[in-house]
């Protein structure tokens, strides 16, 4: 490795950053800055569940308080009163579609009549049949007729890009209702531009709901205990006291919102008990009885082992076997029980014979290594793993381009618009075409866009997608919600592949849906068996087995610069994107990406991209803060990050371009949803590449490491990495010690029952 891109000196590897021709020595000058990187680790339940699973996991591009740190103020809590709003919307369309399905899968259940669930040659005899019987036809001619040509998928029609419509959003509350709810804030002494967003969260009556019981206030984002508490004694004042029940209801709710951000589905009782009396709650006991009564929260009791082969409850000591006992939001429980069921029926009921056993077999020895085994194990079965780093994308290729050429209608789907590009310039790459006129990188989609049906083949008559067979990329970004509704969406006998790298950070929303199936065993799994190329490739491979070893990078592939404070660590990062980049390694600005820790503090994102418009594209900043030809990050709801550039602003919004598609922002919502771009967090880069990457490393991140926060920074650069080093001997350790915060999910223990545990 190189330590500056201009030069040839060799360096030591990352966790020993060498000395530079005139900068001095970047560990020893090593100075940790006062602010706040923003980059809170995940909620400890045991700890009151405070902060957030990092600004990647909940921030995306708001400025909330409750993102950086856990520190916000109650009036903080606007920043994220839009997201929450479109959250909400979108929760709500997807309950209508949960309802669809619902009433499609209890429609199935009655008479149905005969031959009608039937295509392909077998409707094709059975018609024979009834002509025959008929009269219609003679027995001669109705049978004797040439068999239909081999079933393949239609030609794709080639789509142009759409003006995106602004994300759905909830019904604004009356003006009235809000003047209300504000004036009870004032009286209370909370700040009325919270109001809004109380009036959105309680609903009708909200202004006598609020003063009949002041911790409602907690329903409101960004809002902490302590400032509840405030509120309440100014309302209620001697009638105040700690041990309230709905002070009580009030936190706990408050504690399993905070543990959702942080990714758990549900907190075991002892966990909450422990962050409740943290929270100065006198009987947490006895409040978590009072909100599982109130019906604001459920309560299960998941075993921890497998079922005895009897049947009975008891272990050969005749003994109960032993359990947790766990709390969990409706919302999270029922998504959880959903999934469990949808996967529990893709792996029980056997493939839709598309395609027959010979082709199948015929694209298998077509292949090449893991891509010919991930081939024969979907053939065979309705759900299947695929574990691998980037070049694994190449085999989960393949698979599409064989099943499309064997009639299947397969289709892929990416966690982010930049992703599909990707992979569509990976299939376009190893000759795409499967017959004349057909194109299989057009049988992309992102998961979003599948769901919500602006992209992928439709739904069927039945409402299921219309499709046998699914790839899902990137799917450790998939969460317990989206994966539910996905599962839902596809139609009986359908095959599912869920493909994706193990080793990068966890989905933004609550779950670990790809981990858990991973250690459940419940289908086949192939590991890919393609390494990732390069002095790149052999780096991020090396930290997904907790090493970092120091790489030949002859082309410097991998370049680190010391840094002695947060400061310098700016400086130097400005100075990489805008001239060295470009100069010795011959990749644009443009296409260089910064990914720092955090979006607060001295070298946050904040900082970084202030220092980079300042540098790439001055401005006044006259629309929120923007100007043509910034880069930016649009988030429409929390989770789902765009990376885009800005066009131009009118008295319609902020108009972006994002992936080929031109978006309109909202004037009242560019504060909450758009953020500049030249710097990203970890969580929001996951799914996307670049061919250069700068990493930025302060001091004051050491403690904030992990080695999948470093395996996914490291990994999103194509041709180059530079590592803006000041952390010293956190990255290595990071690296070598630190692996993913476990999360508390039901999943597995929902899957037990209902699926065999296989060996493949």
């Amino acid at each position: 490795m190189s330590t500056d891109p201009e030069t040839t000196e060799t360096a030591s590897h990352p966790g020993e950053p060498a000395d530079e021709a005139g900068t001095g020595t970047g560990g020893d000058g090593t100075a940790r800055t006062s602010d706040d990187t923003g980059a809170a680790e995940e909620p400890d339940p045991g700890s009151g569940a405070e902060g957030s699973g990092g600004p990647e996991e909940t921030e995306s591009t708001t400025g909330s308080g409750a993102a950086d740190g856990g520190t916000a103020d109650a009036g903080d809590g606007e920043d994220t009163a839009a997201q929450r709003s479109e959250a909400e919307a979108e929760l709500a369309a997807q309950r209508l579609e949960r309802d669809r399905i619902e009433r499609r899968k209890a429609e199935k259940k009655g008479p149905i009549e005969a031959g009608t669930k039937l295509s392909g040659q077998a409707a094709d005899l059975l018609a024979a049949v009834r002509a025959v019987e008929s009269g219609a036809k003679p027995v001669a001619s109705a049978f004797s007729e040439p068999a239909p040509a081999p079933r393949r998928a239609a030609s794709e029609p080639a789509r142009r890009p759409q003006p995106a419509a602004p994300p759905a959003t909830a019904a604004a509350p009356a003006v009235q209702t809000v003047a209300a709810v504000g004036a009870v804030l004032t009286e209370g002494g909370a700040p009325q531009t919270l109001a809004p967003q109380a009036a959105a969260a309680l609903g009708d009556g909200a202004d006598a709901r609020l003063r009949a019981d002041p911790w409602l206030l907690l329903r409101v984002p960004g809002v902490r205990p302590e400032q509840a508490d405030g509120f309440a004694r100014a309302l209620l004042g001697a009638e105040c006291r700690p041990d309230d029940e709905r002070r009580a209801r009030a936190v706990t709710l408050w504690l399993l919102e905070q543990a959702a951000v942080a990714g758990h589905t549900a907190l075991e009782a002892p966990a909450l008990e422990v962050a409740l009396a943290q929270r100065t709650v006198p009987d947490p006991e006895e409040a978590v009885r009072s909100t599982v009564a109130e019906g604001e929260a459920l309560v299960f009791q998941d075993a921890l082992e497998t079922q005895p082969p009897s049947g009975d409850e008891s272990d050969e000591d005749g003994e109960d076997r032993p359990v947790r006992v766990l709390i969990g939001l409706e919302r999270y429980a029922l998504a959880e029980e959903s999934l469990a069921d949808g996967l529990a029926r893709l792996v029980n009921s056997a493939p839709t014979e598309d395609g027959s056993a010979q082709g199948w077999e015929g694209a298998a020895r077509s292949a090449r290594g893991s891509a010919a085994e991930l081939i024969r194990a979907v053939a065979g079965h309705g759900l299947v793993l695929h574990t691998g780093g980037e070049a694994s994308r190449a085999e989960a290729a393949a698979l599409l381009r064989e099943a499309r050429g064997l009639g299947v209608r397969a289709w892929a789907a990416t966690h982010t618009p930049a992703g599909r590009e990707l992979f569509a310039a990976l299939l376009a790459g190893h000759g795409a075409a499967d017959a004349p006129g057909e194109r299989t990188d057009t049988a992309l989609a992102t998961v979003a866009g599948l769901l919500s049906g602006t992209e992928g083949p439709g739904r069927d008559a039945d409402g299921a997608l219309d499709l046998d067979l699914l790839i899902v990329l990137d799917a450790p970004q998939l969460d317990v919600e989206t994966a539910a509704l996905l599962i839902e969406s596809l139609p009986d006998g359908a095959r599912l592949v869920l493909s994706g790298d193990p080793g990068v950070l966890w989905s933004a929303g609550p779950g670990r849906v790809f981990a858990d199936l991973l250690a459940a065993r419940m289908c086949p799994q192939i590991a890919s068996r393609t390494p990732d190329p390069g002095p790149l490739g052999e780096l991020v491979s090396s930290i997904g087995v907790g090493e970092l070893p120091q790489v030949d990078a002859p082309g410097k592939e991998v370049v680190i610069v010391p840094v002695r404070d947060a400061g310098e660590a700016v400086h130097r990062t400005v100075q990489l994107v805008a001239d060295s980049v470009p100069r010795a390694i011959g990749v644009p600005t443009d296409e260089t990406q910064v990914i720092t820790p955090g979006h607060g503090g001295a070298a946050g994102t904040r900082a970084l991209n202030a220092a980079l418009k300042e540098r790439l594209n001055p401005g006044p900043g006259r629309f929120g803060g923007f100007d043509p030809g910034d880069r930016i990050v649009y988030s429409p709801v929390p989770g789902r990050t765009l990376p885009g550039r800005v066009v131009t602003a009118d008295a319609e919004g902020l108009h972006l371009e994002c992936a080929g598609a031109a978006v309109v922002v909202p004037r009242e919502q560019v504060e909450q949803s758009v953020r500049h771009g030249w710097a990203l967090t970890a969580h929001q880069a996951v799914g996307q590449r670049w061919p250069a990457v700068v990493v930025v490393l302060p001091g004051d991140a050491g403690g904030t490491l992990s080695r999948p926060w470093v395996y996914t920074a490291f990994g999103r650069a194509v041709r180059h990495l530079s590592v803006v080093h000041g952390v010293e001997q956190a990255l290595p350790r990071a690296v070598a010690e630190i692996t993913a915060k476990p999360r508390t999910t039901r999943l597995p223990a929902l899957l037990r029952p209902q699926v065999p545990t296989t060996e493949g």
